[in-house]
């Protein structure tokens, strides 16, 4: 598929991607974040890694409708965070019978 990032042309591959990114360890997500091979990238890094580029030469929304567009999925990093579980309201006993 053709598309332009950062003004360049690309023409990529889904499973060019998938294989440029088979042996790259993820960064940690705090943005937006797209599923390659069941592993969870940020979008920077995938759009980094693809065109060889810096990230200040691209934005989010160019990289995301890249990989959208060769079927990957996309998502916000708080959809894959987990949420905490909440914290016992003070002054109650952890155990049901109170010991």
């Amino acid at each position: 598929m053709r598309c332009v990032i950062a003004r360049f042309p690309f023409d990529l591959i889904k499973s060019e991607v998938e294989q440029s990114m088979s042996g790259i360890k993820p960064e940690p997500v705090t943005g937006l974040a797209v599923t390659i091979n069941r592993r969870v990238y940020p979008v920077m890094q995938v759009g980094e890694v693809i065109t060889r580029q810096s990230r200040r030469d691209f934005t989010v929304g160019e990289m995301r409708r890249a990989l959208t567009r060769l079927g990957f999925t996309c998502h916000d990093a708080a959809a894959i965070a987990p949420t905490p579980a909440p914290a016992p309201a003070p002054g109650q006993d952890e155990s049901v019978l109170g010991w």
